[in-house]
């Protein structure tokens, strides 16, 4: 019988954030408190979302309206690395990232927690940005899976191709 397999992964569906990123924009156009404040959010290229107001204040609770709607459409908020706002002439700006794949850093990480406490026989492999699991028995793979869940990483992981 073959082994079978599934692929760690971390990516964020870039409609779900587009989503939430557009509620947001529409919260704080709307909202009592942004009013008179300048506050917007929008794409700056393909990862990278900036956010501008004219108080550090108000700046950090569109930051917080954000992670909300990202919360709200099941993104992880390992996936949004949010910078520091700084202040540029009379308004201030922050720019954050949407973090997609995981680095190698992240991925030796996760290799040596399967290996280390996860069921023998299952073996792990690094493929570019993504982890590929496998093993002869499926029991074993989802015990990898909750491992990898209650472990404590800073990426975002989803399990897919599960064969």
């Amino acid at each position: 019988m073959a082994d079978s397999s599934f692929d760690v992964v971390s990516k964020a569906d870039r409609q779900e954030v587009d989503n939430a990123l557009n509620q947001a924009a529409k919260e704080l156009s709307t909202r009592f408190d942004f009013r008179g404040t300048d506050t917007t959010i929008e794409w700056k290229g393909e990862e990278t979302i900036e956010l501008v107001s004219s108080t550090e204040e108000r700046l950090k609770a569109a930051v917080d309206v954000f992670k909300e709607k990202l919360i709200r459409r099941d993104i992880s908020m390992k996936a949004f690395d949010a910078g520091e706002p700084q202040a540029s002439g009379k308004t201030y700006r922050l720019t954050g990232t949407i973090k997609q794949g995981i680095d190698s850093e992240n991925a030796k990480k996760i290799t040596k927690i399967i290996r280390d406490e996860g069921p023998k026989g299952v073996k792990a492999q690094v493929q570019g940005e993504e982890i590929r699991v496998s093993s002869k028995k499926r029991d074993d793979l989802q015990a990898v899976q909750a491992l990898l869940r209650g472990a404590d990483l800073d990426v975002a992981l989803q399990f897919v191709n599960y064969r």
